[in-house]
């Protein structure tokens, strides 16, 4: 049995952390709205010290924090590690924090980056999560995808992300659906997902094969009144999923695709998946415990 530990992910609108006990079993959690944009300047250390104030600790209690916390707007910025990148790479690139509590050694993930025609992607926090999905899943590789604002998709080979890349899916939803014609058809709040408008959407995104001219499709089947408006949300969520998932080479996974994420976006991301014919299986938001977790035990090792 390890050391317990003290798991943060600290992103741009939320704090969460939780202590692990020597096994990587979550004993207890804290949740806030305090994230690196809600702190401010030079009191980071004390919103974690407050954060984790109702556990005992034990001097030189070790603190791992994956997320924006390692950015240049965060507590103390942690450059990138290059691709290919696993446990081990990661551990040793953490950076750690100068200014932390007494008593506490703290240490930030670094985030990966990578390149693609010249051109460079990265990610912070999601390589944690994936890390974690490996263990819990008992996988050496596979195909992984972190639905968000800023989807994921992710290749690991032999228990280090070969490469991964990055799609504004969820960024570009909000604009269609709040800044665009396509607003003034819909219902102000989203509402329950409508499966079967979902689907259609994720089913035309394919046919279309181009989400700039199947967008439109929202406009005009709401037009001709050959969809309710009450669906219009779901059916464009359906399309800009779909177009992210036009894009994979979905038939080269071997195995599931692994969706990493909150129950409701995981959901999305499965339906949509098996509309195309591709098996998926899902591991929540415990993927990150998991992960920080890991990372200690490499550094334990080493």
């Amino acid at each position: 049995m390890s050391e317990p530990l003290v798991a943060v992910d600290w992103g741009t609108t939320s704090l969460r952390a939780a202590l692990l006990d020597g096994d990587g079993r979550v004993l207890a959690e804290h949740a806030s709205a305090q994230g690196i944009l809600a702190v401010p300047p030079g009191q980071f250390a004390s919103v974690l010290a407050a954060a984790c104030a109702q556990w005992e600790r034990p001097a030189g209690q070790l603190v791992l924090m994956s997320g924006m916390v390692g950015s240049r707007q965060g507590w103390q910025e942690a450059p990138y590690c290059p691709c290919p990148a696993g446990f081990a790479e990661v551990a040793a690139q953490l950076a750690w924090v100068q200014d932390a509590p007494p008593s506490l050694r703290v240490a930030i993930a670094p985030g990966l980056s990578c390149e693609q025609d010249g051109v460079p992607d990265v990610m912070r926090g999601e390589e944690v999560q994936v890390f974690g999905a490996l263990d819990l899943l008992g996988l050496d590789g596979g195909l992984f995808v972190l639905p968000g604002t800023h989807s994921k998709w992710v290749r690991v080979q032999g228990r280090r992300i070969a490469h991964f890349a990055t799609f504004m899916t969820g960024e570009v939803y909000a604009l269609l659906r709040k800044h665009s014609i396509l607003a003034r058809t819909m219902a102000q709040a989203d509402g329950a997902l409508d499966t079967q408008a979902f689907t259609r959407g994720v089913e035309h995104a394919r046919a279309a094969g181009n989400l700039l001219h199947a967008a439109f499709s929202a406009r005009t089947l709401s037009l001709f009144g050959r969809i309710q408006e009450a669906a219009l949300p779901s059916y464009l969520s359906g399309l800009v999923i779909g177009e992210e998932l036009r894009s994979q080479s979905l038939d080269a996974a071997q195995g599931p695709v692994v969706v990493i994420g909150s129950d409701a976006l995981t959901a999305r991301y499965e339906l949509a998946l098996q509309c195309l014919g591709v098996r998926a299986q899902t591991v929540g938001p415990q993927a990150t415990w998991r992960g920080l977790w890991s990372i200690a035990q490499t550094l334990e090792q080493a």
